[in-house]
């Protein structure tokens, strides 16, 4: 599949994957500053932003649509950085093709399974019948019945656009309500990378507990953890700054 990105600055290839639901633009102002010192891909997933939608959506599918970006960008070698569901497609990235990795950077998210937990917002998106809605505010106000925090909704609403004189997502809302089990996939067991790993975590969060630890160590041996004080889950978004520093001090390093 021809994954939409965007492409900033020069050097070695750095790739950014979005979470459940994001798109690249959640980190175009990050990947600004990462374009100062690597040439930085932001990376719409299948099924997410710009990309095509596909009735195929799993992690091994995600992974094979970064190798044919590198190869259609003649890349041999990258650093690559995902958030949560974007982490877990970094990891099996890693792991499947661990030779075409140099770096992995994973932000709030473990090896293990996760049960489904986002019915919620899923039910939430389901109930905005978009072919009655003429205006984002009023998706916004079906919205607020079923998702109080503010910050969710306008993180959901960012994916509403204008197709052909009528509102549309542009995650394939479809797919990823069938197959939501997805999203909380396990490593397989045998999976093993064994280049320089970042995990980050935020001290509010819960993705990454102490109990992960032992399986961080042994899928990825040459793996450290760090933990991002007064953050939660979307710890780039939180502590953007904070962020940037402790990777790129992980990314530039020999």
């Amino acid at each position: 599949m021809k994954l939409h990105f965007r492409k900033y600055g020069e050097g070695f290839p750095l790739f950014i994957l979005h979470g459940l639901f994001g798109t690249a633009d959640n980190w175009n102002t990050l990947a600004k500053n990462y374009a100062e010192h690597f040439c930085t891909y932001v990376i719409d997933q299948r099924n997410h932003g710009q990309s095509p939608h596909s009735d195929v959506w799993n992690y091994e599918a995600m992974t094979e649509d970064l190798v044919e970006l590198m190869n259609d960008e003649g890349l041999s070698s990258i650093n690559v950085m995902g958030h949560s569901m974007g982490g877990k497609t970094a990891m099996f990235m890693a792991c499947m093709h661990p030779k075409r990795v140099n770096k992995l950077v994973v932000s709030d998210i473990a090896p293990r399974y996760y049960p489904v937990h986002h019915t919620e917002i899923i039910d939430a998106l389901r109930s905005v019948h978009l072919p009655s809605i003429h205006s984002r505010k009023e998706a916004e106000a079906i919205l607020e019945k079923h998702i109080h925090d503010f910050a969710i909704r306008q993180f959901l609403l960012k994916n509403l656009y204008w197709k052909d004189d009528r509102l549309a997502w542009r995650f394939n809302l479809e797919v990823i309500s069938r197959d939501i089990e997805e999203v909380g996939k396990k490593l397989p067991e045998e999976y093993r990378y064994e280049g320089p790993t970042l995990f980050i975590r935020g001290s509010k969060s819960g993705y990454i507990t102490p109990a992960d630890e032992p399986s961080i160590k042994k899928h990825f041996p040459q793996s450290s953890i760090i933990t991002i004080e007064d953050t939660g889950h979307w710890i780039h978004a939180e502590k953007p700054a904070e962020y940037l520093s402790e990777t790129l001090k992980f990314l530039k390093s020999k």
